[in-house]
This record gives structure tokens, sequence and C-alpha cells, in this order.
């Protein structure tokens, strides 16, 4: 049997070698996906049990790359989620209101509340990568080291107050990045994406993605694990993404919540009296 979606694109441990991670599927990866369609609707009905049941969140945390596909993957998805119980937040540069707090403070004020799903594009992770790189960023390995520690802490306290985190890498490679950069340039509708910093951050791609590997070895357990998806095929890096919250609602709130049907008989005597 296929593993299942959780642990298809869970890392396994040890030192995750980005450079080295594929980012086309097999194609046993491709058949074990299912329609984009088919999954959506089995979202839609497994969130308004997590919705009706208000007992657990969801939070899936999303990285990657400039370029990397995650706003189109939060636009297609948000397509099976009632917005009753659905919030998607977009993390970029903080403000000046945010840089006066700590790191974590932006974002608590956005994690779902129970019975809901939240999408974060970038999240708090961008206080151990884009912020690695400003110019008087700290150069002591023990500094960062002690976020990632609190990071993976305070994961596993959400996790023990009912939030599941889904945290999924959208793995791009250089060649695919760059293709849609340019594809930013040179495409009118899209060109309001494209920002200097993208290019900027393209030269870096190699530190990023040392810093990315830290991260992940770092803040990886069992309560909010890593899924490394290959990203070139943004259609079916959509469907795995949709795998793993499918996955996630059904095994959270399989079923609806369970009534008296004695006390239910006696409403509907009620009703069928007017």
């Amino acid at each position: 049997m296929p593993d299942a979606p959780e642990n298809r694109w869970r890392w396994k441990g040890g030192r995750p070698r980005l450079t080295s991670l594929a980012t086309v599927m097999s194609e046993e990866e491709r058949v074990s996906l299912g329609e984009l369609k088919t999954l959506l609707l089995a979202m839609e009905e497994a969130q308004r049990k997590l919705w009706a049941n208000r007992r657990h969140a969801v939070l899936l945390i999303l990285q990657g790359l400039d370029a990397s596909g995650k706003d189109s993957l939060i636009r297609e998805l948000s397509e099976g989620l009632d917005p009753a119980g659905f919030h998607a937040w977009s993390f970029g540069k903080p403000s000046p209101e945010e840089a006066a707090h700590d790191f974590l403070w932006r974002i608590v004020r956005r994690l779902p509340a129970k019975g809901e799903v939240a999408f974060f594009n970038r999240s708090h992770y961008e206080a151990l990568l884009a912020e690695r790189f400003l110019p008087d960023a700290p150069k002591s390995t023990a500094f960062w080291s002690a976020r990632a520690r609190l990071i993976r802490e305070w994961e596993q306290h959400l996790s023990d107050s009912g939030t599941r985190i889904i945290k999924v890498w959208l793995h791009t490679s250089e060649e695919e990045q760059r293709s849609r950069l340019l594809k930013r340039l040179d495409e009118p509708r899209k060109r309001w994406k494209f920002d200097p910093s993208d290019i900027a951050t393209f030269k870096q791609r190699s530190s990023y993605l040392k810093a990315m590997e830290e991260a992940i070895r770092d803040t990886h357990c069992v309560e909010a694990p890593w899924h490394l998806i290959p990203n070139d095929d943004k259609g079916l890096a959509r469907r795995a993404v949709a795998q793993l919250l499918v996955s996630a609602l059904e095994q959270l709130a399989p079923a609806y919540p369970a009534f008296d049907e004695k006390v239910t008989e006696e409403y509907r005597r009620l009703l069928r009296k007017g």
C-alpha cells in the first residue's frame, strides 16, 4: 500500500540536503495523487465536520523561495473551504509596530481558533530565514539555535492545545525559479508581483537553502513535522498539499457531533405540531 499523505512527504530525519532533494515527482508519486476536484470536495466536507465539532484547529504553514507559488496554491485550495471557518494570512517585512514586539507577536494574533483552518503564506519562520540576511542580523550561531528551539517548543505547545500544524516547504529547482521570476518581468499581469529584493534573494539562493536546512532540522518534531514537496509542477504540488489537509481534517473530525436521539425526536415532534 502507498504511504499515507502525511508520511509520503514528511522529512525522515538526519540533515536535510535541499540541494540534492528532488524538485520533480516520481511517476509513483504522481499516480498516488488524487484529482484536485475530488480532493477539494473531500476538504469541504471534512472542514464542515471540524467546524461543527470545534475541538481542534488546523494551521498550514507554507514556506518556499520567491515565485514558489504560495499565493496561487492558497487561492486554489481555498475553493474547498468555507470562509466562515477559514482565514489566510501573508507575512512580509514586519511593520514598525510588529518590529517593536517579539517576533511571534504578529503570528499569535493570526492563529486559528478551534474549528478553524488557517493558511500562513510565510510565517514565523521568516524570523529564522529572511531576518538572518539583514545587514544588522546577529552573527552568533547560538542566537539562531535559541530562536529555533523557542519555535519548536511553542509549536509543541500549540499542538498540545489542539492545533494541528502542517508545515510545508515547496521545493523549486533553480531553473524553475529563474523561469518564474522572468515571467513576472515578461507578463504585465504578473509584473506587479516583482520586487527588486527577488533578485537579491535569488543570488543568495544557496545561503537561503542552507538556512532552511537548519530550520527544518532544528524545528522538526512529531507534533509539527516538516513536509518537503517537489514543486517544479505547481499542479502536482497543490494536490499534494490538498492531500495533507484532507488527511489531517479527517483524522481530527471523522464525524459530525453526536446528538441525543430522544431529544432530537422531541424537537421533531414539536416542530411537526406547528
